[in-house]
Formats: structure tokens, sequence, C-alpha cells
């Protein structure tokens, strides 16, 4: 080996390892509901949890075996106070300190505790003794944090329903419920001063349970589909995760908080149902999980937040039997309590050496999972990934969603971006489509995009430079040459 090829294949490699470490998917969390009497062992849950890319998990109570179990693993937890305890917790500070001495400083630092949820979706429980009380109790839980020298370590927030917004459609006109505006400004007011999250629990299954069409399906999965046009903003939303968030995000807005980030503390899409249960099923389920992931994954944002990941929790790790209602309410679980195994692979796994594309229905023709490359000796041809001439604009834009959220880094393409210029949907979709291709090992199925793409012999980077100067998008002609290096030493 040369010493060129020696100094190459060190950066590279180097450059490799910085890359897998920044994508540590901290933005990844699961729910840990406990409503079941078949659960296995905390520690059982807790070596379970290190074996996959979650790093957070939300208890909805303050197990105190599970806060142990989780101990000196590095994982985020989530805990909270039951509705039951926010009259105390509000009117006594003695209550508030002993709840926060017994269920997070007897545990931390060694249990990782990130954020305390006073209640759950407390403001539309219709229990107006209860809504008023919810501030008082908050603030007497972050004022016994910052006695015990936890106030800046450990949040103190309340999860709200997604039925707290008057108006989510268009997105860009989200706006809350004006009944709770006085109690949600003072809440909002001290997330604010905290820097503590707004959590809320989006459900695009329950939008399509009100909605079963085709189109609604696929929009809600993350498949293919002509999108929904917000009229005021102008973007087309290729999926129901983006437009719920941001109906939140511009509901937030408009009361005066930009700077509050937004959690999704619980969503998820439920794997078995009754028979009067549409959509309920392991595809779909396989495919709403598994494209929410590798569109977290791909750091796109949504388009009011674009080139980061809101924290998103998953529901659930487990299903839970003792639930009440119909069946769905006890079919979320991602893993089987009884042996641990997954119910579906959405790539959770650390052993999994990538994330699983789910299937697309029937109807729709999507692009295939990027396939592993098999060893040869000879290095492959140059090739790439193009849009077809005649595409139309939704085809464009439909394979841009679908490449971005399959694994791909198309932050270079957000606003501000090196690739950003020319911001138009031919350059970026080019952009995404090409680096799907050249990342999926260019296997030649991976440049199909519903027939939207071809294979090309003619450099694309070349046209890039036509358009600006020599400097335009290097990340685009650095990716381009990392894979042909790649592929010609079979790194």
């Amino acid at each position: 080996m040369s010493a060129l090829h020696f100094t190459v294949t060190f950066l590279l490699l180097t450059l490799l390892l910085e890359v897998n470490k920044a994508k540590s998917q901290s933005f990844i969390g699961v729910n840990y509901g406990q409503h079941a009497d078949n659960l296995p062992s905390p520690a059982a849950t807790a070596k379970l949890l290190q074996s996959t890319s979650i790093q957070k998990v939300r208890l909805y109570g303050s197990d105190a075996a599970m806060i142990k179990a989780l101990a000196n693993t590095g994982i985020g937890i989530v805990i909270g106070t039951a509705n039951g305890d926010i009259p105390a917790l509000a009117s006594d500070p003695n209550f508030a300190k002993n709840w926060v001495d017994t269920n997070v400083v007897a545990y931390y630092p060694a249990s990782k505790i990130i954020l305390i949820n006073v209640g759950n979706e407390v403001i539309m429980s219709g229990d107006n003794n209860l809504i008023s009380q919810l501030l008082p109790a908050m603030q007497n839980v972050k004022n016994a944090l910052d006695a015990a020298s936890l106030g800046d370590k450990v949040k103190v927030s309340t999860v709200h329903s997604m039925t707290l917004l008057k108006q989510s459609e268009p997105p860009s006109s989200g706006s809350f419920d004006p009944a709770y505006g006085d109690m949600l400004k003072g809440v909002l007011a001290f997330n604010n001063a905290t820097a503590s999250p707004f959590a809320i629990n989006p459900y695009p299954f329950f939008a399509y349970r009100s909605d079963p069409r085709p189109e609604t399906l696929a929009f809600c999965l993350f498949q293919p589909n002509s999108g929904r046009l917000d009229g005021n903003t102008k973007i087309n939303y290729m999926n129901m995760f983006d437009a719920q968030v941001d109906a939140v995000r511009a509901a937030l807005d408009a009361m005066g908080f930009k700077n509050v980030e937004i959690v999704v503390a619980e969503t998820g899409w439920p794997y078995k149902g009754d028979s009067d249960e549409v959509g309920a099923s392991i595809e779909n389920a396989k495919a709403y999980n598994g494209n929410l992931i590798a569109h977290l994954r791909s750091m796109v944002g949504t388009p009011l937040m674009p080139g980061k990941s809101v924290d998103t929790y998953l529901f659930a790790l487990y299903d839970e039997n003792l639930k009440s209602g119909p069946t769905s309410e006890r079919s979320f679980g991602l893993y089987q309590s009884a042996d641990l195994t997954m119910t579906y692979d959405v790539g959770l796994s650390k052993s999994s050496s990538q994330a699983q594309t789910p299937a697309s229905p029937a109807t729709e023709k999507t692009p295939a999972t990027p396939s592993a490359v098999a060893p040869s000796p000879e290095p492959k041809k140059a090739s790439w990934c193009v849009p077809k001439k005649d595409v139309t604009d939704s085809e464009l834009q439909a394979s841009l969603d679908y490449a971005c959220a399959h694994g791909i880094d198309c932050s270079p393409i957000q606003p501000g971006g090196s690739c950003f210029e020319p911001n138009t949907l031919s350059a970026h979709a080019a952009y995404a489509m090409n680096l799907y291709y050249q990342s999926s090992g260019r296997d030649p199925s991976s440049c199909d995009f519903s027939q939207a793409a071809m294979l090309s012999s003619s450099n694309p980077s070349t046209n890039f430079l036509k358009w600006t100067s020599a400097f335009y998008c290097m990340n685009t002609i650095v990716n381009l040459i990392l894979y042909e290096y790649l592929a010609l030493y079979r790194l």
C-alpha cells in the first residue's frame, strides 16, 4: 500500500467513524408503559434497550426498579408524576421536595434522569381544579430540583394532547384552542423561562382512521403520494407527521413562543386491531415506525424546522395487556414481552447492518432498500442516478422526500447548506436521488424512484459546476469522490 493510499484510507476511516459517532440518534426514544402483568424484568428490559439505538426511555411514573436498572447505561430517562399527585405538588412545596428527593436525587447521576413530566394531558382532562393547579405544581417541582442543584440538569414539563389545537390544517394556520389560552400561556412562559420542551402526542394513525382513503394512508406512512399543499406557505407536505408537528410549531410561534422546543412524547401505529379498526396491521405499523425512524435519522427535519430532528418517543416498547378498549390499544409494542423478540424489524437493533425499509402498498412503486454489494476485485464503473427529463414536480418531490427519509444526509440542501443553491426542486431532487443511489452500493434498483429516475454515465457534479463557482456544492463532490474511492478499494 502506498503512503498516499494509506493516508487517504486513514482519513476516510476517521471520517466514517466521526459520521457514525454523530449519528448517535439521541433523538430516538421509546415509551415504557406498565399497564400489564406480563412485563420482563427491569434488568432484562435495560439489557434490551442497550442492544438498540434507542437513547431515551419515557416512564409514565417513577418506577424505582426500572430507574435502578437503567443506572450506568447512559440511556436518558423521562419520569412522570401521576395526575393525582398534582394537587399536593401544587399546594405543598415539601411534598414536591420529598417527591424529587425520592424519585430523582436518590438515583441521579447514575440513572440519567433528564426530564420530569408533571401529569399527562392535564389541560384537556376537563378537570378545572386539576388544570388550575398544573402550573404551580410544575413550579414547585422545579424549585425542588433547584434546591438539589439539579435545576439545570433535569427539566420539568407536561405532556399535551393534539386536541389542544383548535386548527391544524393547513399547518401554517395551526392555533391552540382559545378556551385554554390563559392557562397555556402560563405553561409556555414556564417552558420558555426554563428551556424545557413542549411535549405533544401526534398520532397519524388516528388521522387515517377518520379519513381512510388510500392517499391518506400513503401520506400517513411516509410513502409516495402527491402531498398536501399549504396554500399560505406554498409548502407541499409529503407526510402527516411533519404536518402535525409543524401545526404545533405554527401555534407556538403565533403565541410568541418561537424559542420553545417541541418534543414528540408519543407516536406510534398499532400492528393489530379489531375487524372494524381500519389500518391496524403489522404491515402499516412497520411502514409507519420504520419510515419515521428513517425520517428522523435523515436529519432533514420538518419544513418549518429544517435540518434537525425533533426528539421523538415511539409508542411503545411492549404491549400493555391490561389496557381496556379495542384490540389496537393493546397492540403497539415494538418488542414482545414474552421473549424480547421484535414484533417487526424497523432497524433499531445495533446489530442490524442498516435500517429496514418497510414495505409500501402494493399499488405504489418505491425504491428498493439499499442492498449489500458482493465483494469483487474489479472496481465499479462510474455511474450516477439522475431524474428523468419528463418527470413532474410532484414526482420529484416524492423522490426527494423518500431519499431524505431513508438514511442519507439532506442537510446540505436545507437553507444555509452548501448545496442549497440553486434553490430549485430539480437540483435538490438530483442531489438526494444520486446520494441515495451511491449510498446503496450503486444497486440499480435503488435508482428507480417510481420510474422517475435513470442511470447516467455523466457526472451530475459537472452540471452543478456550470451553475455556479468551482466551489459550489463541495459536499456533493466530496461524497461522489468518497463513494468512488470506497467502491474502488472495497473499504
